[in-house]
C-alpha cells in the first residue's frame, strides 16, 4: 500500500514556526551602484572594468532604472509576499562583502561589495541572520571581512559561517523565537561552490567555516557542534553553499552528505545554495532538503549566456516546521521575478514554467508541487 501524501496544510498549529529562505542575495556591484552612496564603480574583472555597466546592460534588458534607488527597491513585491505570510525567522545566504576596502582579493576574477551605508536595504527587509560561509564574503579581503561582519552586528543582524578565527567561524547564530523556541543556524562552505582554500579559517586566522570534505565523518563532526549547543526543542538549519551555478544535477556527494546531516547531525532543514537557478527538491525522514534554491537578488539580467535556466525567476521559500520535532509541516513558494533590480510577481505563464522544473527535477526525490490560485506553489512529498 502507498505511503500517504502530504500536501503542504499537513498540520500547521498556532505554534508552528515558519521560516523564510532564499538563495544567494548580491546587493554589491551594480546594485551598489544604483544606491544612494555607491563604492568606487572601479572592478577588477576580466571583461568588466566598471560596476555601472551591469546598470547599462540591466536597462538594455528591461528598460530604465532611476537613480538612485531607494534601499527598498530590491525587495519590492517580495515586501508585500513577507508581510503576508509573516515568517518567525529570515534567513539569507549574503554573497556580497558590506566594505570600504579597496584591498580586493587579487586571485579572484569577480569580487562583490556594497558599502556600509547601504546596510539598511537588508533590514528593510526584516532580515535576522546571514549566512557568509561561501565564495563572497572576502572578495575584499580581511579588512573587508571585518567591517562586513561589524556592519552587519550594528545592524542587529545575526550571522555565521565567517568570523575573525575558527571558533567564530564554526559558531552557529542562534535566533530566539518567543514562545516557540530557537533555531539554530550552522552555515557551511564547500569549495565545490568556488570558495577558495586559503579562506578556511584558522585558529588564529580570519575566514569562512570550508568543509573539508562531504563524509558522514565530516557530518558527524558538524553534529558535534550541534550537541554542544543544543536544548531540546532547537530546530536546526544547516544553511550549505555548495556546487556549481548552472545545471540540474544533484551530485550524489551532496545527497548523502544532506541526508548525514540530518541522521548524524539532527539537523531538521538543509539549506542548499550557489546554483543561479532553483534544483530539485527533497524531503527525507520529514525533514527538508533544499539542494539549490537558486539566485534571488543579483545584478545578472543583462548578462547573457544562460537564458534557457531562467535565472531571473526566483522563489521565496516559507518553510512552516513543528517546533517540538523539527518535522515538516508544509513548504510554500512564491515565485518571483527580477526586473530591473526589483523582485516582481511573475506571470502565470512563469509560475507554470517553474512548476514544471521542480516536479521534473522533484521526480527523482518523491516530490511535486501543487500551483495554487494565487500562483504560489505548495510542496507535495510522499
Amino acid at each position: 500500500m502507498p505511503e500517504p501524501e502530504h500536501i503542504g496544510e499537513l498540520s500547521s498549529p498556532a505554534s508552528a514556526l515558519t521560516v523564510f529562505l532564499c538563495g544567494d542575495v548580491m546587493t554589491g556591484r551594480g546594485i551598489d551602484q544604483a544606491f544612494p552612496h555607491p563604492c568606487p564603480p572601479e572592478l577588477h574583472e576580466p571583461y568588466v572594468r566598471d560596476a555601472r555597466d551591469y546598470i547599462a546592460l540591466a536597462e538594455d534588458r528591461n528598460g530604465s532604472i532611476p537613480r538612485p534607488v531607494g534601499l527598498d527597491h530590491v525587495w519590492g513585491d517580495a515586501l508585500a509576499e513577507l508581510a503576508r505570510r509573516a515568517p518567525d525567522v529570515r534567513l539569507i545566504n549574503l554573497e556580497t562583502s558590506i566594505t570600504t576596502s579597496e584591498a580586493w582579493w587579487p586571485d579572484k576574477d569577480i569580487h562583490y561589495r556594497m558599502n556600509p551605508a547601504h546596510v539598511a536595504c537588508l533590514t528593510t527587509a526584516r532580515i535576522d541572520c546571514c549566512a557568509l560561509a561561501n565564495n563572497h564574503v572576502l572578495d575584499w579581503g580581511y579588512e573587508g571581512l571585518r567591517e562586513t561582519l561589524a556592519t552587519l552586528r550594528s545592524a542587529g543582524i545575526a550571522t555565521a559561517g565567517a568570523g575573525a578565527h575558527l571558533e567564530e567561524a564554526r559558531a552557529p547564530a542562534v535566533l530566539d523565537v518567543p514562545s516557540k523556541g530557537r533555531v539554530a543556524v550552522f552555515s557551511l562552505g564547500s569549495e565545490s561552490s568556488g570558495i577558495p582554500p586559503t579562506w578556511a579559517a584558522g585558529v588564529d586566522r580570519p575566514g569562512v567555516e570550508l568543509l573539508a570534505d562531504l563524509t558522514p565523518t565530516t557530518a558527524r563532526h558538524v553534529g558535534a557542534r550541534v550537541r554542544a549547543i543544543n536544548r531540546a526543542g532547537d530546530l536546526v538549519i544547516a544553511s550549505i553553499h555548495w556546487g556549481s551555478n548552472w545545471g540540474y544535477q544533484v551530485p550524489s556527494a551532496q545527497r548523502e552528505f544532506a541526508r548525514a546531516l540530518i541522521d548524524e547531525a539532527g539537523v531538521d532543514v538543509v539549506h542548499g545554495h550557489s546554483s543561479h537557478h532553483p534544483r530539485g527538491i527533497e524531503v527525507y525522514r520529514e525533514r527538508l532538503i533544499l539542494y539549490g534554491c537558486g539566485d534571488f537578488l543579483n545584478d545578472y539580467e543583462g548578462i547573457r549566456g544562460y537564458e534557457g535556466f531562467r535565472g531571473d525567476l526566483t522563489l521565496m521559500y516559507f518553510v512552516t516546521l513543528e517546533p517540538t520535532s523539527g518535522r515538516l509541516l508544509s513548504l510554500r513558494m512564491t515565485p518571483m521575478q527580477v526586473r530591473r533590480f526589483r523582485e516582481c510577481r511573475v506571470s502565470a505563464a512563469d509560475a507554470r514554467w517553474l512548476q514544471g522544473i521542480l516536479n521534473r527535477e522533484g521526480r527523482r526525490f518523491g516530490t511535486h508541487v501543487l500551483l495554487e490560485e494565487d500562483d504560489t506553489l505548495t510542496l507535495q512529498w510522499s
